[in-house]
């Protein structure tokens, strides 16, 4: 099953973000690391799409004070999530070889 554009990002994000992985912790690291700006909608809609291949799993965590006690959501990459996302690498460095001069010029 291929990744959409989002959901690559989605998926490298939660990598990043580990066992922090919740839907504003995802929009924050996409903004911040690719400069991209897309809504928190936008992010679970991606999550659970993902959720439904079988790329991610979600738990609820621990009621946090600060939220009046509501819960987080929290994602975690499967390994079939890892070989898509590793596959999906593989195919954009293989489409990019060989083209620096053109991408940079």
């Amino acid at each position: 099953m291929a990744l959409g554009d989002l959901e690559q990002l989605v998926m490298l994000a939660l990598l990043r973000l580990a066992d922090s992985g919740f839907g504003a912790a995802v929009q924050r690291e996409i903004a911040e690391r690719s400069g991209r700006d897309v809504t928190l909608g936008a992010v679970y809609t991606a999550l659970a799409r993902l959720e439904e291949k079988g790329f991610v799993r979600s738990r609820i965590g621990e009621p946090l004070p600060q939220r009046g006690g509501r819960r987080r959501r929290h994602y975690e990459v499967l390994p079939a999530g890892r070989t898509a996302i590793a596959e999906a690498w593989q195919a954009i460095e293989a489409l990019s070889r060989g083209l620096r001069a053109q991408l940079e010029g």
